[in-house]
């Protein structure tokens, strides 16, 4: 592929999306757009899942998304897929990266729901104000907070409660050796 790729890797709260995209952004010599860079600008104006949040966090991921695309910049993004992010939005990032000659390549993160809990209340989650109760994440999953539909297939499913941040990197790194 000779256009910007966009490595999307998902995964449920606490998978170690950011660590693992910190890692492998720094191995292939491109920038990381953590949502939660995003998350955090748009929670200065207004309320977590209201519907200006919602629209201004999936503005300003897409402009990134058309922008770094036009511009034939590579990137690692990371995403929580959950129920205040539009259905819509995984296919518009496609769709924007495709029509300007890139690709965006899927890497899913699992985790156990005993090591997600386990990791809620680490320190490094609190750098990014990032959801840290445990009361809290099993209320916001039980009410169906982190449903959302199904996302392309990956090229890889990394499981993150078995393998090192190092580990994790290398499956990543051969998998898009692959593409």
């Amino acid at each position: 592929m000779s256009g910007p790729r966009v490595v999307f890797i998902h995964g449920p709260a606490a998978s170690g999306k950011y660590t693992i995209g910190s890692a492998l952004a720094e191995r292939l010599g491109i920038p990381l757009f953590h949502n939660h860079l995003t998350v955090d600008l748009v929670t200065t104006l207004f309320d977590f899942g209201s519907p200006p949040f919602i629209a201004l966090r999936e503005d300003i991921w897409l402009a990134a998304f058309t922008e770094a695309a036009r511009a034939g910049v590579s990137f690692v993004f990371t995403f929580f897929p959950e129920a205040t992010v539009r259905p819509t939005f995984v296919e518009e990032a496609v769709a924007a990266v495709e029509a300007r000659g890139g690709a965006i390549v899927f890497v899913e993160l699992t985790c156990s729901e005993e090591a997600v809990e386990a990791r809620l209340d680490s320190e490094s989650r609190a750098r990014f104000g990032k959801l840290r109760s445990l009361e809290l994440y099993r209320q916001l999953r039980e009410g169906g907070a982190f449903d959302f539909p199904p996302l392309p297939e990956p090229i890889v499913r990394v499981a993150t409660d078995e393998v090192t941040v190092g580990e994790a990197v290398a499956r990543i790194e051969r998998a898009l050796a692959g593409r």
